[in-house]
């Protein structure tokens, strides 16, 4: 049978700082800092352990375009151990790790092959299987041109596989290079197509199938949920996909119902309570409290808490570290009584939660001939962030 098996990861980032957080112990802030390296080390160990024929990284092996020597001697040793089982590696380069950077070469071993800054097609063969991967690296940080229009399928060959590290037309959150839509991937009658980009993993489609599987290790609350890689399997009987996790440390948000809370004790209480049940996960975990239905009560002070629930975190090998704490006072509440009482009240809220008020509001500062260069364009999630402080900023005004 005509079989192919294969790792996709994408957006390793190695030796990413960690942003967002304060206070941390040094036993945490080391593992923060190790964790992008031993989340991809979990992902060369499964791909021995599968006995895969090469595995694919979908860019933005580096974080930066300086590439230190500590991150790529790391991943040299990773590459070489998969040289040692006789696994080919395929990689491109994103717009954070561009070819035009500037770093101090490091050589890798000859199992590995870097796609160039032309969409290029690569042959793969094992004893009776031939696959034909494509992919380019970015040239610069900025690719704007839609660089799926290069992608040409070659007549031969038993599976085809697509390597895209760019935006899905439409999607917000992240910059929109080398764009594409769904429907011009799939008419370039790939079997597989390895993307990456976005930190978030997604399956776009199931015929072929199409897969973002995110960044291998969230680095801030905004890269919640546990990370890794996919297994894939190509084979006449059809394609296989398995996600695995990898990453040592997960970034969560929780949300705690307090709505008959009164008193710290019970608070504390409740809140000590939910950390216990997130422990029996048995891995190491960042967490981002958000207490909900919290009747106002001004000697329950949430950096008080914060500190009490830091001061408790112990040095272990699956650690949990509260990093912050929000309270939600019974918004809805309040909310609903003001909106009852005057039609104003109900104005003023439609108001603050309105897109295009935050856009205006934010007009002089993004035409300021110094400051708007510096300024990145916001998009709609943090739009809908600043509606939402906008909002909570008004109730405690209000009520």
């Amino acid at each position: 049978m005509k079989k192919v098996s294969f790792i996709h990861c994408a957006d390793l980032h190695l030796d990413s700082p960690v942003t967002g957080l304060r206070n941390v112990p040094n036993f945490i802030a080391k593992r923060l800092q190790e964790s992008t390296f031993a989340s991809f080390s979990a992902i060369i160990d499964k791909a021995i352990a599968y006995k895969v024929d090469f595995i694919i990284i979908a860019g933005d092996i580096f974080d930066g375009e300086d590439r230190s020597i500590k991150a790529q001697i790391r991943f040299r040793k990773e590459m070489e151990r998969l040289h040692d089982h006789h696994i080919a590696a395929y990689i491109i380069h994103g717009n954070h790790d561009h070819l035009k950077g500037s770093w101090t070469k490091i050589n890798f071993p000859d199992n590995v092959y870097a796609f160039p800054a032309e969409v290029t097609a690569k042959t793969y063969e094992n004893e009776n299987t031939t696959v034909h991967l494509y992919g380019f690296s970015y040239e610069s940080r900025h690719i704007m041109e839609r660089k799926i229009a290069d992608y040409k399928r070659k007549e031969d060959g038993d599976y085809h596989i697509g390597i895209l590290h760019g935006n899905l037309e439409g999607a917000s959150g992240h910059s929109p290079y080398a764009p594409f839509s769904i429907q011009e991937l799939t008419a370039k009658q790939m079997d597989y197509w390895a993307l990456g980009h976005i930190h978030k993993r997604a399956i776009l489609t199931d015929e072929p199938l199409i897969i973002y599987p995110g960044n291998i290790q969230g680095r801030h609350k905004k890269e919640t949920g546990e990370k890794g890689a996919y297994l894939i399997h190509l084979s006449e009987m059809g394609t296989m996909a398995e996600f695995f996790p990898t990453a040592p440390i997960v970034w969560r948000t929780v949300i705690i119902h307090a709505k008959d809370i009164h008193t710290f004790d019970e608070l504390l209480l409740l809140v000590n309570q939910r950390i216990e049940e997130e422990k029996k996960a048995g891995i190491s975990l960042i967490l981002f409290l958000e207490i909900h239905q919290l009747m106002i009560a001004e000697d329950i002070e949430a950096m008080e808490l914060l500190e009490i629930l830091q001061q408790e975190a112990a040095e272990e090998d699956e650690f949990i570290w509260v990093a912050a704490v929000k309270y939600q006072e019974n918004k809805e509440w309040i909310k609903d009584n003001l909106v009852n009482e005057s039609e104003f009240y109900k104005e003023l809220f439609a108001a603050a939660n309105d897109l295009q008020n935050v856009e205006k509001a934010l007009e002089a500062l993004y035409n300021h001939p110094a400051a708007h260069r510096y300024l990145p364009k916001l998009t709609d999630e943090e739009k809908k962030e600043l509606a939402i402080e906008s909002e909570d900023l008004l109730i405690k005004l209000l009520y």
